[in-house]
């Protein structure tokens, strides 16, 4: 295998903000010769990342159309809340979505801001944010804080790749990075 040469170009994978990528690129670099290339990709622009070919897979968040992708699902966030720091419910270790009712939430009201944007407003004292918990975290501050909150969907993540009806399976370099995600050894006769 050492006498083979790397396909051309890096092998790009998109990834979500608040999805950390760093264990699967280490375990790439340890067992492949191409170069894998890591590339944010917005929620929003998750699925036509990878319709137009900017990535080859891509770690996605929440749900995408099955039809047209191959979903691997990972594993499911945890919703917090992002409130500032003198608010109230930073005395809860955990609250219920139905004792939000009444807060001015940031996200549902502006949905064409961002994470970033929206947990600012935050900070600036007006509303409260749900998100998942990577995002609160992504987008620590010192002015806000979060906390768990129930009654709330969890927010799965995956990884996603668009549906080709043969080149799925003879693609070496998608098989590669499935079994990375899936933890298989180098020695996995699936690898």
């Amino acid at each position: 295998m050492d006498n083979v040469t790397p396909p051309p170009g890096p092998f790009r994978v998109g990834f979500v903000p608040g999805v950390m990528p760093g264990k699967w690129e280490r375990a790439w670099r340890e067992r492949m010769r191409r170069r894998l290339e890591l590339v944010t990709v917005e929620v929003a622009d998750q699925e036509a990342a990878l319709r137009d070919g900017r990535v080859a897979m891509c770690l996605v968040r929440g749900d995408v159309d099955t039809e047209a992708f191959h979903l691997i699902p990972l594993y499911r966030e945890v919703p917090v809340v992002v409130v500032p720091v003198e608010h109230p419910v930073t005395a809860y270790d955990e609250i219920d979505v139905s004792e939000l009712a009444d807060e001015y939430d940031v996200l549902r009201e502006h949905p064409d801001i961002t994470t970033r944007q929206a947990i600012e407003t935050v900070a600036a004292g007006t509303g409260i944010v749900v998100v998942p918990m990577s995002l609160a975290r992504l987008h620590q501050r010192k002015d806000v804080e979060f906390r768990p909150v129930t009654g709330v969907e969890e927010s799965p993540v995956g990884l996603a790749w668009l549906r080709h009806p043969t080149s799925d399976v003879d693609d070496p370099d998608k098989q590669a990075f499935i079994g990375i995600i899936r933890g298989r050894s180098p020695r996995s006769s699936r690898s």
